[in-house]
């Protein structure tokens, strides 16, 4: 069962056929929209201030979720992909977004709709990526513009392929 704590009067609140993987922890003040996955040793800690997720985003394997007191506040869109190991610390990812494994994302940074941040990325604090792009490195620069359908149809296949995988740990055979 996942660990589910609430802190200063807030209760994480997790939408409708969402799975959470029995060791995640969500914390405080977190909002998940509908059929997102929260894989194993994620932690979504919204003690200090809010997280709030959109519908079908996955957070994968050990990545961390945090925020800067009555400073940063964490929104992710719809559609997006948060790869294995990653941090966000008072971030925006926008719909459609992927951010590769092992990627930090910085307080007040905005990862825009459809844009890709390479796995092992620094996205430095107050950095702007717009719709679109993909940037990687660190800290990270961009490098080219995705063509938008393309990397929609990329990145909403990672997502939907997510849901997919989190029914079979939710879903009898």
């Amino acid at each position: 069962m996942p660990l589910i704590i609430p802190v200063r009067g807030f209760t994480p609140k997790v939408g409708l056929g969402c799975f959470i993987a029995e060791n995640a922890t969500l914390i405080g003040d977190v909002t998940l929209g509908d059929e997102c996955s929260i894989w194993f040793n994620t932690v979504l800690r919204g003690d200090v201030n809010t997280i709030t997720i959109g519908n079908r985003v996955n957070i994968q394997d050990g990545s961390v979720l945090h925020t800067l007191y009555e400073k940063s506040t964490i929104e992710i869109g719809n559609d997006v992909s948060i790869g294995h190991n990653v941090t966000l610390h008072g971030c925006k990812i926008r719909d459609y977004a992927l951010v590769g494994m092992g990627a930090v994302v910085m307080d007040d940074a905005v990862v825009g709709e459809g844009a890709i941040v390479a796995a092992g990325s620094v996205v430095l604090s107050r950095t702007v990526i717009g719709p679109g792009e993909l940037w990687g490195g660190a800290p990270a620069k961009f490098i080219k513009n995705v063509d938008p359908e393309q990397s929609k149809t990329l990145n909403q296949r990672i997502a939907h392929n997510y849901l997919m995988y989190s029914k079979w740990y939710t879903d009898p055979e």
